[in-house]
Parts: C-alpha cells; sequence; structure tokens
C-alpha cells in the first residue's frame, strides 16, 4: 500500500492570524488537524498543543486516549492561567500495523471517498448536529447556524471529554480529506466529491479546496489535508 499526502491552510478574512493548526508525516501516516476556538492566545496555544501531542500518540487506543487526556490537562490549564477560554477541535488520522485510526472530538472532519461515495466518517460534537438529527429545527435554519457554534465536546473542555476513536481499514483508491469547518462549511457536499474525485495529486486537491473556500467568501480559517492510498508507487 502506497500513501500520497498534502496539507495546506488559509487564514481567509474573518480573523487576523490563522487559528487553525495541522501535522503530516508520512511512513507511517500521521495527520492531524485542530481549529482553535475564538481569536486569541487560548486558541492558538490549544490547536498548536493539541495538534503537537496527538502527532506524538502511540497509534493505539490506549495510546490514543492518553495523548487526548493530556492535551486536555494542558489546555484547560491554559485556560485557568489566562482566565479565559482554550480550546480546539481535532481531527488525526494515524496510521498502525493494521489500518488507520480515526480520532475525532469537535466538528472538524474527516470525508472517505471510496468507489465514487463519498461519506462523513466523523459526527460534529455540536448542538447545531444534534438538532439536525432529531429535527429540532431545520438544518438551514438561523437556529441552526447558532447552534453550530454551541461544541458539545472539545479538547479543552472542563468535562475532559473522550475522544471518538474508529478503526478504519483502508483500500487501493480511496482518499481521505480531513478539515477543518472553514473547508467543511464553506464548500459544498458536491464540491468536495468533485475535488476529491478529479484524478489529480493531493497538492492539487488541497489547493483547488482552499481556493473554493476563498471564493466562497473565506469566512474562516480553513485547513485541509488529503490523503491517497493505493496499491503501487
Amino acid at each position: 500500500m502506497t500513501i500520497r499526502a498534502a496539507a495546506g491552510s488559509a487564514i481567509g478574512n474573518r480573523y487576523r492570524a490563522n487559528f487553525d493548526a495541522w501535522h503530516l508525516g508520512l511512513d507511517p501516516l500521521v495527520a492531524v488537524v485542530a481549529d482553535g476556538m475564538g481569536d486569541g492566545e487560548g486558541s492558538a496555544m490549544a490547536g498548536r498543543t493539541t495538534v503537537d501531542i496527538v502527532a506524538a500518540a502511540e497509534p493505539t487506543v490506549a495510546g490514543i486516549r492518553h495523548a487526548v487526556m493530556s492535551a486536555h490537562d494542558q489546555v484547560g490549564g491554559f485556560g485557568r492561567q489566562i482566565g479565559g477560554l482554550a480550546g480546539c477541535t481535532l481531527t488525526a488520522l494515524l496510521q498502525a500495523d493494521d489500518g488507520f485510526w480515526l480520532v475525532q472530538i469537535g466538528d472538524s472532519r474527516l470525508y472517505r471517498l471510496r468507489a465514487g461515495l463519498l461519506e462523513l466518517l466523523t459526527v460534529d460534537h455540536t448542538m447545531a448536529w444534534l438538532g439536525a438529527v432529531h429535527g429540532w429545527f431545520p438544518f438551514d435554519s438561523p437556529q441552526a447556524a447558532s447552534a453550530r457554534y454551541q461544541l458539545t465536546r472539545y479538547v479543552g473542555h472542563p468535562g475532559a471529554p473522550a475522544p471518538d476513536v474508529m478503526h478504519i481499514e483502508p483500500l487501493p483508491g480511496d482518499v481521505f480529506l480531513l478539515c477543518t469547518d472553514g473547508v467543511a462549511e464553506q464548500v459544498p457536499y458536491h464540491r468536495v466529491l468533485e475535488v476529491l474525485g478529479n484524478g489529480s495529486g493531493p497538492e492539487a486537491m488541497v489547493r483547488d479546496l482552499l481556493a473554493r473556500a476563498e471564493a466562497a467568501g473565506g469566512n474562516d480559517n480553513a485547513s485541509a489535508i488529503v490523503v491517497q492510498v493505493s496499491s503501487t508507487p
């Protein structure tokens, strides 16, 4: 199995700086994205710290859970130190001997394109997601828009919630996208499908996704990691 991957990030027009953070390593694959909450020092610290801790995690369930708890401790401690918000989302794909481990907390996402079907493999930990699933309000309503900012789980949360952890067996031809909500909220499903299925390399796909997020308004920091799996070098 051969893995190719690329990553990129854009500031957009909403914030003065980029409060997303990411890491990409190959052989083995270590792909991590985080989205800081807000635009303060707690946001910047949370994203970078969480990415660095999870990128160094042992790719086992125990290793992943230990890393996330360590991130909770450090980010939560920083928030108490500054007397303000410190938190971030987290989505990671870590290669192990028998496949990939998906790690998720918050509303960054992992998509997989397989055999022409684009699937969202993560769940947004937000009140908007709960509202959409249970029919509390229309997905495109003002209530849903407000609820997208109400995270039920994030790194630095006082309750130190556990992440979702799922084992994935990659197949040749799979294309994965890890992204922050700056991509997910601005590039619609059918456009993501179009980009991931166009047969270009990961670098071109990342550039295309970030350009589409910018063209949609650039209303948030936007980060993307694209991973291609093949059976040939």
